[in-house]
């Protein structure tokens, strides 16, 4: 039980990994030595750069022992995050493969950019850091500002030095609320009110909807603040938010980075709109993402909260301070621009305070909100510049200034939420792309951790994360839990959409491989149409394509991947009058066990996708779509057994292979992944993956590289597609060539594919669909296909009294009108 304890209570932790100091967080820093290195390299001819790059490759394999991913179940590629001792080298071999793969495709070699300013900085740019960062920043404006920061930072102006302290106590408050489970069952004389805040992102509208159906209550307030680069979900809290007076949307919006100082900002403005507005009497600021869900009832919470209506609830990181300090980087200054958080050098702490921080989801009461927005004393000046130069700044500015100010005696050290730290998968320096640090995120919820919203060791109301593409049932569970069972034969409670494209979003922000296949999918619902309601002689279900798709949803159904639910407009011929469908298409079973099964039998799956997820382990890419520029991953699902040596091979539509690699499995290893590092472009096709126990084929799959209808979201024209279609350069996808293998492993290469796919290089127009269709309809199938509207097909379905399309019921998720008891569920 102490264990389990422990486990409940793991959110005294902060974003940053646990093992920090064994992580290097260096390899964001100086990158002046790495460029210059590899500005040389990109200046030499390719070959001698690929024989750098051979000898690089073959001096790691011999440190690896030919083994990917030693004492891990995760396969990382190269070292992707070097532990202290690793040499530069390792780093500089992820980026020199940039170069020379993308080489025939681009141009010009990645050679950092002159730096140009308006104004030259004010002062001599010297901290590797600062270089580093000017260096790798895009736009003109930020390498100014970062210049600027600098230098004022350099000439000691920019950092408080001394801050005052206004709190009496001798260290911290230590305030301990019981969970008293008798005071919840009546209502206090005087309910609280709460303004709960939403700061949301993506494109999860159906789990946001039934996420706020679940802590709605026409007492509370409602303010919810869209990220600006989410328009889709923007558009869909409009439309559900007008339904609500005490629902409102934040008329400004900001790009809330990972770890960026623009959340506080974020936070800091939402709490001065709400404290000027004056029709809103909240006694509460809660702030919660589109990944929370209620783990108490709404009741429970204003019992609570009105016994202890003048505490702050925030969670401490339950550390030593000095290491906290240097593990969130708080002794570093950052500098937001160009949607990154940039390291820019050392800082000191000030002095005078005492600093403090951990979890950035918290509950404040008014009072306090009120001082933190309109305080213009030493500590909230002072505390406010600080935390604009900080990296996660909502997980420790609130702590710091209630810990100094004079409310400090009302904190609390719970915040009241149970967050689903798992550490082995969470810290995979996910965000380091965004961040110049290593950042960790807390995984989603599964149906076994159930009982842990059922604790009783603290208080308790929300829990995070959930996220429905992952695992809907548990948000099921806990839903029926609080609220009880919707009436049985209620639809669409197992099955779950969510959009990937809607037409207002525009056709631009499509890759070209998602536009191509979208079409394909269309076009294979309207031959499903033809050929399952067509009588002869008769045109009424007979349809031609018209236009770009209106829109795309994922499907799933008792959280498996149903496939994509595309909505096209198409021409009647009978009637020649447009109407607009929804085509479900589904992946067809690509991954199969040999025959005769051989008796190794610690594979269990094996799947071959881009963006991969190490923390939820899973492909983020639903569906797999992929092009001849994508570069995939290969992974496989492990049983439990001894340990293992497997030979993975990667063949090409006319057999010519790719890679081959060997992987140890180790005897707990669950997962393993890796992406080899081929030339581009892939040839299009179906490619095939062997895995080999002992040169004994044990299973294979197939992935599709789908051929280009588009460039640039335009047909594509005869040059791109003989450049995009015809594979790589030479033929070859590595330094080395592996034909070898061929004749051993009974792989023929056939003089007649290989002139065939020759002939499909130069293809365009309908050719180009029809050899499209041939190869997308041999992995997908079109399982049906409904009308939005009226439709001149007498057997076709109206979409809404389907089960599966994204027009048919969704009770979970639909917002009514409010019950006589104040809510919504």
């Amino acid at each position: 039980a102490g264990g389990e304890k422990m486990r409940t209570d793991s959110n005294n932790e902060n974003s940053v990994p646990k093992d920090f100091e064994n992580i290097d967080n260096s390899n964001f820093a100086p990158r002046t030595q790495r460029q210059k290195h590899q500005s040389e390299l990109v200046k030499k001819p390719l070959s001698k750069q690929k024989e750098h790059l051979r000898k690089k490759l073959e001096e790691e394999k011999m440190k690896e022992n030919l083994l990917l991913g030693k004492n891990s179940n995760e396969v990382v590629q190269f070292s992707d995050h070097p532990g202290k001792n690793s040499s530069s080298s390792n780093n500089d071999l992820k980026e020199i493969h940039r170069s020379p793969r993308q080489h025939h495709l681009k141009k010009s070699g990645n050679s950092s950019p002159e730096l140009r300013y308006d104004q030259p900085p004010k002062c001599e740019v010297t901290g590797k850091e600062a270089i580093s960062a000017m260096s790798r920043a895009k736009s003109k404006q930020c390498r100014q500002e970062i210049a600027d920061v600098y230098c004022q930072h350099k000439h000691g102006k920019l950092m408080p030095e001394k801050v005052t302290r206004f709190c009496t106590l001798e260290g911290k408050a230590n305030n301990n609320v019981q969970w008293d489970e008798d005071s919840v069952e009546y209502m206090p004389a005087n309910p609280v009110r709460i303004a709960f805040v939403l700061v949301v992102h993506g494109r999860a509208s159906r789990q946001l909807q039934r996420m706020f159906k679940a802590i709605y209550h026409k007492d509370h307030f409602y303010y919810i603040h869209v990220d600006k680069r989410s328009n889709y979900l923007h558009r869909q809290v409009l439309q559900f938010a007008n339904q609500y007076p005490n629902v409102r949307v934040t008329s400004w919006r900001m790009a809330t980075i990972w770890g960026g100082a623009s959340l506080l900002s974020t936070y800091l403005q939402t709490m001065r709109d709400l404290m000027e507005m004056n029709d809103w009497p909240w006694d509460f600021f809660i702030n919660l993402s589109a990944a929370d869900y209620p783990i108490r009832t709404n009741d429970q919470l204003v019992a609570f909260l009105s016994r202890y209506r003048d505490m702050n609830f925030l969670k401490s990181h339950g550390r030593d301070n000095a290491r906290f300090i240097r593990k969130q980087g708080l002794d570093r200054l950052f500098l937001e621009c160009d949607t990154h958080m940039w390291r820019l050098g050392d800082r000191r702490i000030p002095e005078g305070i005492a600093v403090d921080g951990g979890s950035d989801w918290f509950l404040l009461n008014r009072k306090f909100v009120e001082y933190v927005t309109f305080s213009t004393d030493d500590l909230v000046t002072k505390m406010k510049r600080f935390y604009s130069y900080t990296l996660l700044p909502a997980e420790s500015f609130f702590h710091t200034v209630l810990e100094n100010s004079p409310y400090c005696d009302s904190m609390v050290d719970n915040n009241l939420r149970i967050t689903n730290w798992n550490r082995k998968l969470g810290c995979k320096c996910q965000y380091k792309h965004i961040v110049d640090w290593c950042g960790c995120s807390p995984n989603d919820f599964k149906p076994a951790d159930f009982h842990r919203f059922q604790q009783t060791a603290r208080p308790t109301f929300f829990a995070r994360k959930f996220e429905a593409v992952v695992n809907q049932e548990i948000i099921g569970q806990l839903d029926y839990y609080l609220y009880g069972n919707y009436p049985s034969g209620t639809p669409g409670l197992r099955s779950y959409w969510e959009n990937v494209y809607d037409e207002p979003d525009g056709v631009h922000t499509l890759s070209d491989v998602a536009l191509t296949m979208y079409h394909a999918f269309s076009r294979l619902g309207l031959r499903r149409a033809e050929t399952s309601f067509h009588a002869a002689g008769d045109n009424s279900c007979r349809y031609y394509p018209m236009g770009h798709p209106v829109s795309v949803h994922l499907y799933f159904l008792a959280d498996r991947f149903q496939g994509f639910l595309i909505r096209h407009h198409a021409t009647n011929l009978a009637v020649s009058k447009l109407e607009t469908l929804e085509t479900w298409v589904m992946p067809k079973k690509v991954f199969k066990i040999a025959s005769p099964p051989s008796d190794f039998g610690r594979l269990q799956f094996s799947e071959i996708g881009t963006e991969w997820d190490a923390k939820e382990r899973l492909f983020r890419n639903f569906g797999g779509l992929l092009g001849p520029t994508d570069e995939p991953v290969g992974m496989q699902k492990w049983g439990k057994g001894p340990n293992v040596t497997v030979t993975v091979i990667w063949v090409d539509p006319v057999n010519v292979i790719a890679a081959t690699y060997d992987i140890l499995i180790e005897s707990s290893a669950e997962f393993t992944h890796y992406k080899p590092p081929l030339n581009l472009p892939l040839r299009p096709g179906v490619w095939t993956i062997k895995i080999l126990h002992h040169w004994v084929q044990v299973a294979e799959t197939k992935f599709l590289v789908t051929p280009l209808t588009f460039s640039n979201r335009q047909p594509i024209k005869q040059e791109e597609a003989m450049k995009y279609h015809s594979g790589p350069p030479k033929n070859a996808y590595m330094e080395q060539s592996f034909q070898g293998l061929n004749p051993v492993l009974n792989i023929p290469i056939s003089a007649a594919r290989v002139d065939q796919a020759k002939r499909n290089a130069g293809l365009v127009g309908t050719r180009l669909e029809a050899w499209v269709d041939s190869l997308v309809g041999s992995v997908w199938s079109a399982v049906d296909i409904c009308s939005t509207g009226p439709t001149a097909c007498p057997v076709m379905q109206g979409c809404a009294q389907t089960a599966w399309s994204s027009l048919s019921p969704d009770p979970k998720s639909e917002l009514g009108p409010v019950k006589p008891d104040g809510r919504l569920r």
